[in-house]
């Protein structure tokens, strides 16, 4: 365990924004609001989240066809200025006209008159220059503060960088954990010489066959006892591991329980050496070569 300041990573300054700084693990949504759980819970849990520093809060319009941000909503009535929020556009709604419309709609459920970064969920069609001149006339009114994008691999990141404005791209989020690795080989490289953090979702592996069984894998159990800390939480502290001495990803497990929203705070303390590293890196390796991106 570590006594420094707790982790954070830097969301470079654009040209209408300051740069920022925010805790490097926040909070997933993806199947809040679909009755998989007393909708009262999800509320508190993502309050807890907030009382506990885990500021950043993600959701989109697809997870449960808006009802996770109504359950966001909620959770921030009277508190929206404690959160870092940001939401997601179906890319068929990413056009000129209809990702406004889409992002009016999701700050109504949300409660909120802004949102602090909206993502195009995935590539889609809709040509890029459309979707960017949307999010441009969407900061200019106020209702977006910065944009990013999901899913995007780095021949897909390439092209929006050659787009005007899309230097400006704050985030891509993408599906990252120590059982799927291929970002390293491509991906985070670029994104690292761009100065861009990466966002992780399902950083807990909770996605179906990528899995991988990692949370009872006998390598992560043994190094989570020696640590006094859990699996999970050896997870994402190694979503959250400085590269080269710099910390690039924000990772955003969901959690419900309260054990858990407090064992994901607990993990921003957690510092991994390099044995430990080593010992990670041997028994799930980086990639040697580029995969095909992993998405959910």
């Amino acid at each position: 365990m570590a006594d420094s300041p707790l982790p954070r990573v830097r969301l470079p300054a654009t040209a209408a924004q300051p740069a920022c700084d925010l805790p490097a693990i926040g909070q997933g949504t993806w199947y809040m609001g679909e009755g998989l759980a007393p909708r009262r819970d999800e509320v508190r849990a993502l309050q807890q989240g907030l009382e506990l520093g885990l500021t950043l809060i993600d959701t989109a319009e697809m997870y449960a066809d808006g009802g996770a941000e109504e359950v966001v909503g909620e959770a921030l009535a009277g508190r929206r200025d404690s959160a870092f929020l940001v939401s997601k556009v179906y890319p068929w709604n990413a056009g000129r006209d209809n990702a406004i419309a889409a992002c009016e709609r999701s700050l109504s459920r949300l409660g909120t008159d802004h949102l602090d970064l909206y993502l195009l969920h995935w590539p889609g069609s809709i040509p890029l220059e459309e979707t960017l001149e949307a999010f441009e006339r969407l900061r200019e009114s106020g209702k977006i503060r910065r944009f990013g994008v999901s899913n995007f691999d780095v021949d897909e990141m390439e092209a929006l960088a050659g787009v005007p404005g899309g230097g400006d791209c704050a985030v891509n989020q993408v599906l990252y954990h120590l059982g799927s690795r291929g970002i390293e080989h491509s991906l985070r490289p670029w994104q690292r010489r761009h100065a861009m953090p990466l966002m992780a979702y399902c950083p807990l592996a909770q996605a179906g066959g990528l899995r991988r069984e990692l949370l009872t894998h006998p390598e992560v159990l043994d190094l989570a006892a020696g640590l006094g800390v859990t699996p999970a939480q050896l997870l994402l502290a190694w979503a959250i591991r400085p590269v080269e001495g710099r910390r690039d990803v924000f990772a955003i497990p969901k959690a419900v329980q309260r054990e858990h929203v407090t064992q994901n705070a607990a993990a921003l303390a957690i510092e991994l050496d390099d044995e430990a590293l080593a010992r990670l890196d041997a028994a799930f390796p980086a990639p040697d070569r580029k995969p095909p991106l992993d998405i959910v």
